[in-house]
């Protein structure tokens, strides 16, 4: 009985988290959504009237969520392949060998994952910044005028995405190395005495063979781009005219700064639906592969 009930309790403490952070703040969501709820009506509940479906035709008639969503979809197009590619090339090369110098390397990779982005946003603020910045002393040096990183539509978009990729490799990386370490070596070394090549190795073993991880790696990483919310908020917050306003850090603006608590509450469950009807995609994609 102890044995039945054993794996039950490993996964509680999860599954308790994701009802009060996950499912809850949802369910909440969706009665506020259909009212006009703000900062009074918190105070008095009497102040909040039911506006039925107000709120959503609001949203979709508003032009700053639908710059946000675009935002989000152009940050998701940047962040996630390369995020996936360079955690998977990081790995790659640090599962070559297990001296201490590697391992101070898978250290040195996953730190920018557990580093307060407060912190982040005030380093990386230095180097993008556009008078005094590193990045424009080297352009400087090559001969090359400064680049406005932050304050220019276009570059604050790859500005803001690079900083999410420097956070966003470090778990992966260790993701991908943990199911480096476990492909057998006999295939590997079947491959070798066949006369493949290095990148015929891992195109046709390692590949196939971290299918399921790459899996795990590409549906977290692009439900997290499409919470996108850390970097543009401490960096620009939102800046320059909206260009890198997200549609979480919409949301935000919405329901915290302008106490439309009802109007946020409807874009968060617009915004659940595209994150669940995305990763419903990414899973039925898999299993059509599984099952060829």
């Amino acid at each position: 009985m102890k044995q039945t009930f054993a794996p039950y309790g490993f996964i509680a403490p999860a599954m308790v988290l994701l009802l009060a952070f996950g499912v809850l703040p949802i369910l909440v969501a969706l009665p506020a959504s259909v009212t006009d709820m703000n900062l009074a009506g918190l105070a008095d509940w009497s102040r909040i009237e039911f506006v039925g479906l107000a709120n959503y035709r609001g949203l979709f008639a508003d032009p700053g969520f639908w710059q946000a969503l675009t935002n989000t979809a152009i940050f998701a197009l940047l962040g996630v392949p390369t995020v996936v590619a360079v955690s998977f090339g990081a790995a790659l090369l640090l599962h070559r060998s297990e001296n201490r110098l590697f391992r101070a390397l898978r250290a040195f990779y996953f730190a920018p994952a557990v580093t307060a982005i407060v912190a982040v946003s005030l380093v990386w603020g230095y180097l993008l910044n556009t008078q005094f910045g590193l990045l424009n002393h080297l352009l400087s040096l090559a001969g090359l005028p400064p680049a406005r990183w932050l304050s220019d539509p276009v570059l604050v978009k790859f500005s803001v995405a690079l900083v999410a990729v420097w956070r966003g490799t470090g778990l992966n990386i260790i993701i991908f190395l943990a199911a480096l370490k476990g492909i057998p070596r006999e295939y590997l070394e079947a491959a070798e005495l066949d006369g493949a090549s290095g990148p015929r190795k891992i195109i046709s073993i390692v590949v196939p063979l971290l299918r399921f991880a790459f899996l795990f790696v590409v549906v977290t990483t692009v439900i997290a781009w499409l919470q996108f919310f850390d970097e543009p908020f401490v960096l620009t917050k939102g800046g320059p005219l909206g260009e890198s306003t997200s549609i979480s850090l919409f949301l935000y603006q919405k329901g915290f700064s302008a106490s439309q608590f009802g109007y946020a509450a409807a874009g968060t469950l617009v915004l659940f639906l595209i994150i669940a009807g995305v990763t419903l995609v990414q899973l039925r994609a898999r299993r059509s592969d599984a099952d060829r």
